[in-house]
């Protein structure tokens, strides 16, 4: 007996039963956001490997055109080399490599303490702005090398001209940014901030500053590692320790996979003190970031 199509007509889909659930919106907007945050967390990841992986090839490339050009180690020593020299110094690196830092770390504080001070000065009086800023760009520009046989002079062979050189090579960038971050507050909202009775150093405390923290860790980035380039430059010229001493003296006789060495431990220092600065940066002004952050999550799905 032939079954009755019914009022739908034979071969339509049949209605769905009462009993089946219905997709929900709620469901397919959970789904979005698990995806959203599983491509943000490989997002992570291949930050914190990328560094290391550039790292790795930067240095299996240099080995592999020394070996395939026949580079003599005197004009350019593989990195196999200069590991086999760091392991063999590895007493006289670390003993210099502690000074310079230590020389580099009080020349760096000073910087922070004075730059400071004279940024917050001249971002809040345009007196001081138009008065001190060319004298500061005209000290800036004189080559600091030229600086180093004059502090010999006054302070002698020794810590002493290092300290003031990583000092005076680091201290512009700080007064620049913080500077300009005390400057670049709104004039409405001075205005506002003084009709409500606030004083000009209650404006600077509590505006001022906190707008100048990201210009302020921002320059921090940048003076820590010019600092370690005034200390070797004057350990270079007038020392009787530092890692520039030491390049120096391995210069002197020829052992340029120790040069390098000397070389590499800077850079290690200077990429740790960077990571310091950048993890209390994030740690004290990750407001200012967040929007970076937001962008970087919402453009992982972006195409949903």
């Amino acid at each position: 007996m032939p079954h009755d199509a019914g009022p739908q007509g034979e071969g339509a889909p049949a209605p769905p039963r009462g009993d089946a659930p219905a997709p929900r919106r709620g469901d397919a907007n959970a789904r979005r956001v698990e995806a959203m945050a599983a491509a943000a967390r490989r997002r992570r990841r291949l930050q914190g490997l990328l560094p290391w992986l550039i790292i790795l090839g930067t240095f299996l490339l240099w080995e592999a055109a020394v070996h395939g050009f026949a580079i003599d180690a005197f004009i350019l020593p593989a990195p196999s080399a200069i590991a086999a020299s760091m392991v063999q110094w590895w007493q006289p690196l670390l003993e210099n490599a502690w000074q310079t830092l230590m020389t580099t770390l009080v020349g760096f504080g000073l910087a922070i303490l004075f730059g400071l001070a004279l940024g917050v000065a001249i971002g809040s009086s345009t007196l001081l702005y138009h008065g001190l800023y060319p004298l500061l760009i005209g000290f800036n520009s004189v080559p600091k090398v030229a600086v180093v046989p004059i502090l010999v002079i006054w302070f002698g062979i020794g810590t002493v001209p290092a300290i003031i050189t990583a000092f005076l090579i680091s201290f512009f960038p700080i007064v620049v940014n913080v500077a300009t971050g005390i400057a670049t507050v709104e004039p409405e909202l001075r205005d506002v901030l003084r009709a409500l009775g606030a004083r000009p150093l209650d404006i600077i405390r509590k505006v001022g500053l906190p707008r100048a923290m990201p210009y302020f860790f921002a320059s921090l980035k940048i003076a820590i590692t010019v600092a370690f380039v005034g200390s070797i430059l004057a350990e270079t010229v007038a020392a009787n320790k530092g890692i520039g001493q030491l390049m120096m003296l391995a210069s002197s006789r020829f052992d340029v996979p120790l040069v390098f060495a000397g070389l590499m431990v800077t850079a290690f220092m200077g990429v740790a003190m960077y990571a310091v600065a950048a993890a209390i940066e994030q740690r004290t002004t990750g407001w200012a970031m967040r929007g970076q952050g937001e962008q970087q999550v919402s453009g992982v799905g972006g195409g949903a």
